[in-house]
């Protein structure tokens, strides 16, 4: 999807990406038949974009090979239909650029880049960080802040700055402030579309005018997050919308509040009989009250 910075909707990525999560046989190696399955499945469902190796696809845990694998199976499996937007992460710049210009090379649409974790950068640091990343690709950069998993918050006047760079076109907002949502929006004036990376605000991001969100319960019910986002962008029916976000919401509270979200996720695909394996150890599959709530949230929605 060709994409203009401060075009119409029409030139932007919007409406929901599925962040997939990466299947594991039980050899614990990538499953690339269950990975293109699942993929599939998104498609069919009708999310607008497909996001690999981003948090929920557990690429911090992945070699470069697999890293590698995983994006290009995805992008040979959607084959054109949709936008695949890479995630291209890595500690180090230089190791940041060699993801998202392999991505690049590979035919995605963009990367998506977090900022880099552990080491705590500083906002020059970042600054400098992003800007070598974007000139370094000819894809448009989608910025991804989520403080809580990275340590580090990338405040709004760096994102002004960075807005300023031709290929630095989006933002992944995953802070849980509200209020950055309008500032990033009034300092960029047009040149940063901000995407909801936070599902337990989505609608209230929808109604200040966000036109994306990068669910990663989109890989448990998808079509329940499509519609979630038509009634209340496409359609502009708010009542409705919330009317729906509102059975759904448990779950996305469940996902976000127990710190378990992988895991979690992988837990409620094979309870819908869709199985992707386990997650990557540390990680293990969930137990106890969480996946019981799980199970009940799942049986109590219309799917």
């Amino acid at each position: 999807m060709e994409h203009q910075k401060g075009g119409t909707l029409a030139d932007k990525w919007h409406g929901v990406f599925g962040v997939i999560c990466t299947p594991f046989g039980a050899d614990g190696n990538v499953d690339e038949q269950a990975l293109r399955r699942h993929i599939r499945f998104l498609l069919d469902e009708g999310v607008h974009a497909i996001i690999p190796t981003g948090s929920t696809g557990e690429f911090a845990s992945q070699s470069e090979a697999e890293r590698k694998q995983v994006v290009a199976t995805t992008i040979d499996e959607v084959a054109g239909q949709v936008p695949v937007i890479a995630g291209s992460a890595a500690v180090s710049t230089r190791d940041t650029v060699k993801f998202a210009q392999y991505a690049e090379q590979a035919g995605a649409d963009g990367v998506m880049v977090v900022s880099p974790y552990y080491c705590h950068p500083g906002q020059d640091e970042l600054y400098q960080h992003f800007k070598t990343v974007a000139q370094s690709v000819q894809v448009p950069v989608m910025l991804y802040n989520n403080p809580g998993t990275s340590g580090v918050d990338m405040l709004p006047p760096l994102v002004e700055r960075l807005a300023q760079m031709e290929n630095i076109s989006y933002i992944k907002e995953s802070s849980g402030d509200m209020t950055r949502v309008a500032e990033i929006m009034r300092r960029c004036d047009g040149s940063m579309t901000v995407l909801c990376g936070c599902d337990t605000l989505a609608l209230e991001m929808f109604a200040m005018g966000v036109q994306g969100w990068v669910a990663a319960p989109a890989n448990v019910v998808p079509r329940l997050c499509v519609q979630i986002y038509e009634l209340a962008v496409a359609q502009h029916d708010m009542d409705r919308a919330m009317e729906l976000y509102f059975k759904v919401l448990p779950l996305f509270t469940l996902f976000e509040s127990t710190g378990q979200y992988v895991q979690l996720v992988k837990a409620g695909l094979e309870m819908l009989g869709r199985p992707v394996g386990a997650p990557r150890p540390p990680l293990l599959p969930p137990d106890g009250p969480a996946r019981e709530q799980l199970r009940a949230i799942l049986d109590s929605l219309p799917l």
